[in-house]
């Protein structure tokens, strides 16, 4: 969150004396924002007075925290002082396809009746710890998977599909 409060603080600006209640009032709504006071790299006014009035809030633990710049030769013909900040986009994967079951086809009564077959198959006559019961889990979840790859079919997400 970025913008010209119209606050002078002391908070902000050591050059100010004073401290004012808007300040407060300023910090209580950003704070349920779960944003803080991003200070610059560079301490220089953001406004011609000399005054810190723009200012910059952002989440604790972010790359441009306390990573903004304040540009005075970009100020030109305006009284305030323009505030820089590279955002830092980050990579993400987006899952655009799934695998299905239709529940009540074909598939899916092939799917229950071998999967009940495998499980019926599964050695749980053994099950004496810890080990063996995990072993007995991931015979199940390895049968599971591939039955699953066996019988479902992927589909392609798109902003129609429903959620099962």
């Amino acid at each position: 969150m970025t913008g010209d409060f119209n606050i002078r603080d002391s908070n902000w600006n050591s050059l100010y004396l004073f401290h004012s209640i808007h300040s407060n009032l300023l910090v209580n709504i950003v704070d349920t924002f779960d944003l803080s006071l991003s200070y610059s790299n560079n301490s220089v006014p953001t406004r011609y007075s000399n005054s810190v009035i723009n200012l910059m809030f952002f989440r604790l633990n972010t790359l441009e925290f306390d990573n903004h710049t304040i540009l005075p030769e970009s100020q030109y013909f305006y009284n305030h002082t323009p505030l820089g900040v590279d955002i830092h986009i980050i990579e993400e994967f987006i899952q655009d396809k799934r695998h299905i079951i239709i529940k009540g086809s074909k598939e899916d009564s092939k799917f229950t009746c071998e999967l009940i077959e495998n499980i019926k198959r599964i050695n749980t006559s053994q099950l004496m710890d810890r080990k063996s019961l995990e072993l007995a889990v991931q015979e199940f979840i390895r049968i599971l998977n591939l039955l699953w790859q066996k019988h479902s079919k992927c589909i392609k997400i798109t902003k129609h599909s429903k959620e099962w």
